[in-house]
């Protein structure tokens, strides 16, 4: 099994940190890694308004040329020691399907890998980002009607995103699925979605996606658990999706972290 981390974010993250792409891979290197995916967020479709009051969501258009130069550069400087993967995590907006597939078709010759993520729900005609800060997700409740509806939503929105039409270059691998939970210890559900989440990875089997082991929950105070529940690996196993390992660092040091629960969920 190739040791790799492919869910890694980058210095073009408006929400990140400066590290340069060389700090993330020798982070990488030192740990024995194999392969890196950097998936920075993709900007965002045209016409979309991000709902984060900072509209830091995502890179900027004008910043593709450098993001893909300076990867290219990496790429060659480090082709003896490991496999560097240029790549997006790409946003699922619902109604935005066809300018999304329109930037996969444009930029895709540059890409390696990517990840397909749901950040943003439309719930009546506004969106919200789910994961922005525990002080906006009462908002987001309240819009839903209850915990359980926005928890529905997230789910639906997930199941349209694996099942959506992206074209060929769509993202083979979905990210985080339960981001819904970044703030479990302040908004804990009494409900059981067990059937929806069954149904959703029953579809990413479907459509031969792969799942992001995403262990940044682990970094949040508010979650305190990797993004799937034990269930869920436990089916994927079984159903023979692949799971991919995703730090989702925003810097450096987080490259590769927690990557032994990885190892003691596969074997």
């Amino acid at each position: 099994m190739i040791k790799k981390d492919g869910h890694v974010h980058t210095p073009f993250c408006p929400h990140g940190t400066a590290d340069s792409f060389e700090m993330y891979i020798e982070k990488a290197l030192n740990i024995g890694l194999e392969e890196i995916t950097f998936t920075e967020h993709a900007p965002l479709p045209d016409g979309f308004s991000d709902p984060v009051p900072d509209s830091d969501s995502a890179m900027s258009r004008r910043h593709l040329n450098d993001y893909f130069s300076q990867l290219l550069t990496v790429k060659e400087k480090y082709s003896k020691d490991i496999k560097v993967n240029i790549g997006f995590e790409i946003d699922y907006i619902e109604g935005f399907e066809q300018e999304t597939q329109a930037f996969l078709d444009e930029y895709s010759k540059y890409v390696d890998d990517a990840v397909l993520s749901v950040h943003f729900l439309k719930i009546g005609d506004q969106y919200y980002c789910v994961d922005f800060h525990e002080s906006a997700f009462p908002q987001m409740i309240e819009a839903a009607g209850s915990l359980k509806s926005l928890h529905k939503k997230y789910y639906e929105t997930m199941l349209a995103a694996v099942k959506s039409n992206l074209g060929p270059h769509k993202p083979k691998r979905l990210g985080h699925l339960t981001l819904i939970n970044k703030f479990q210890k302040r908004f804990p559900s009494d409900f059981d979605l067990k059937n929806m989440q069954y149904d959703l990875l029953l579809a990413i089997k479907e459509q031969n996606m792969e799942l992001d082991f995403n262990v940044a929950g682990l970094r949040k105070d508010l979650c305190g658990a990797i993004y799937l529940e034990q269930w869920m690996i436990n089916e994927a196993k079984k159903q023979n999706i692949p799971l991919i390992y995703g730090s989702d660092a925003h810097s450096a040091k987080d490259v590769g972290a927690h990557y032994s629960l990885f190892k003691e969920a596969l074997f």
